[in-house]
């Protein structure tokens, strides 16, 4: 039974807009960076996962991702991310891969442990985990096996669109909250689960170091380490 991690990674460049009011350019490339570096590693420590493939328009990020032994897959200029991923489980699919679990590059808390989570909740023998935001609007963590049995929704309301496919195509369906999972980092006001990493940040909207599920970044990955 093969396992593969899928990281979709948007331009390391130009991600995080929303944070545009607080953090110039060059910042907010190196907090994509800190935050993809970050979910690979994770992602190396887990045993269960026997390949991440990493699929991105941006050849910087997979140039990173292929520094940290993982494989890639580059999409076209104008591909967006349903089809993207449709693509890549498609082609693994056909590669002999039982399981996919699609994780976003953002997720500073993410744990070893919550990996195995979402695979442990696997249904058996074909179903889904969703692990939804905090908000439980959007979609921060996804496990499928056999892969080609989702139809991705991503977007406004995934966690909700991705629930009612499940409903729809009749498929068994478990949902994994833990705070590795929910917090993601889009706004400003999210900046205090990186305070320990890049306290400048933080400090600009008034922040301190997250208390959220008792982990802070920087327990996580070693300083340093977000220089892509």
């Amino acid at each position: 039974m093969t396992i593969v991690a899928v990281v979709p990674v948007k331009p390391l460049r130009r991600g995080k807009s929303r944070l545009a009011t607080v953090l110039n350019d060059e910042e907010r490339y190196r907090l994509n960076c800190y935050l993809f570096t970050h979910t690979l590693k994770v992602l190396e420590q887990v045993p269960e996962v026997e390949r991440i493939l990493v699929v991105s328009r941006d050849t910087a990020a997979l140039a990173v991702a292929r520094e940290h032994g993982a494989h890639t897959l580059q999409e076209p200029s104008d591909s967006q991310l349903n089809l993207a991923l449709k693509r890549t489980t498609v082609l693994l699919r056909t590669s002999a891969v039982s399981t996919v679990v699609i994780l976003p590059a953002d997720l500073p808390l993410l744990t070893v442990e919550d990996v195995q989570a979402l695979l442990q909740a696997l249904p058996d023998p074909q179903g889904l985990v969703l692990a939804p935001n905090v908000q439980e609007t959007g979609t921060n963590g996804l496990a499928v096996r056999p892969p080609d049995i989702v139809e991705y929704r991503y977007g406004p309301n995934s966690f909700e669109n991705h629930l009612a496919y499940a409903r729809e195509a009749r498929l068994p369906v478990a949902i994994v909250r833990r705070p590795g999972l929910q917090y993601d980092v889009d706004w400003p006001e999210d900046l205090h689960l990186v305070a320990d990493v890049f306290p400048e940040f933080a400090a600009r909207v008034g922040a301190q170091p997250t208390s959220a599920g008792g982990a802070r970044p920087s327990q996580l990955v070693s300083e340093g380490t977000y220089d892509c």
